[in-house]
């Protein structure tokens, strides 16, 4: 098993695709870092060059998530363990 894991490491490596694969598990590991309360009315819905786009249902959360913006990315690139999100749009 261990062969297997470093086998596919490896060739993420070569390919190149870490970053953009570091990047998009922000979308799912968004309801981990929010809480359930909050997933269900901001849904992260796909990164954009280190940006994660995120669906508010309402302006009154949008600008709540906006002030708590700098902690999110803090505590979302902390689970993925590099700084590949460097942004949140709400819209």
């Amino acid at each position: 098993m261990e062969h297997l894991k470093k086998a596919i490491e490896s060739a993420i490596n070569k390919a190149g695709i870490e970053k953009a694969l570091k990047q998009e598990s922000a979308v799912f590991l968004w309801q981990e870092v929010v809480g359930r309360t909050v997933s269900k009315v901001a849904k992260a819905e796909k990164v954009d060059r280190g940006i994660l786009i995120v669906k508010t249902d309402s302006s009154v959360w949008r600008q709540e998530l906006q002030m708590q913006k700098e902690q999110l990315i803090e505590k979302i690139n902390k689970k993925i363990g590099s700084n590949a999100i460097t942004e949140i749009r709400f819209i």
